[in-house]
Order: structure tokens, then C-alpha cells, then sequence
């Protein structure tokens, strides 16, 4: 079966960096799009970046451009996110996801799902 699983999340201070990683298993990785979403504390969950199957077009959000970015290793199967310049807004929960069809921007555009790992970042 299909399994993401998310690793790399942690406390920091604001200002720091950290890199998330997802290691996909079960899916010919390099035929779907891959995004990182996050959901802080009773807010929706929402895109934080994608990109597409080969890595030749990517997507961030507003909040996160120039400080995010967003990679992926077809060989080691394996989604990034490098996070610097980190704020405490940036706390939540993140989310790696795939879509066999779409690099979309929204929940419903993606099929699997991991299991999330926590990022906190202290002022």
C-alpha cells in the first residue's frame, strides 16, 4: 500500500531553519505530483508548497516564498522541504501529500497522505 511518512519536524526559534522530509513507498513515486500542506490549531489545512512530477514546475504560497522551498529526489524517493527564516506563524502541523493527476492547491486535489509531523517555532 501507499505510505508517506513524514520526518524532520521539531521546536526551533524564530529565525531558524529546518528541512522536513517524505519518504514515499508503494508508488511509482516519480509519476505523481507531491505537495507539503500544513494545519496549525483549529484552522483548515492549507497548501504550503508543490511541485511536479519531475521538479520542473513548483507552487508556495504567499506566506512562504523566498523563505521555503520546496524539492524532490526521484532516485531516493523522497519529497523535501527546506524551511528557513522560520516565525512562529509557521507552527503547525505539516503534511506531505501526492496526486497521480494534478499539481493542484487544495485537499481534494491529492489522493494519499501522510501522517504529519509537528514543526513549532518559538519566539
Amino acid at each position: 500500500q501507499v505510505q508517506l511518512v513524514e520526518s524532520g519536524g521539531g521546536p526551533v526559534q524564530a529565525g531558524g531553519s529546518l528541512r522536513l522530509s517524505c519518504a514515499a513507498s508503494g508508488l511509482t513515486f516519480s509519476t505523481y505530483n507531491m505537495a507539503w500542506f500544513r494545519q496549525a490549531p483549529g484552522k483548515e489545512r492549507d497548501i504550503v508548497a508543490a511541485i511536479s512530477r519531475f521538479g520542473s514546475s513548483t507552487y508556495y504560497t504567499d506566506s512562504v516564498k523566498g523563505r521555503f522551498t520546496i524539492s524532490r529526489d526521484n532516485v531516493k524517493n523522497t519529497l523535501y522541504l527546506q524551511m528557513n527564516s522560520l516565525k512562529p506563524e509557521d507552527t503547525a502541523v505539516y503534511y506531505c501529500a501526492a496526486s497521480r493527476v494534478v499539481m493542484g492547491t487544495t485537499r481534494n486535489d491529492y489522493n494519499y497522505w501522510g501522517q504529519g509531523t509537528q514543526v513549532t517555532v518559538s519566539s
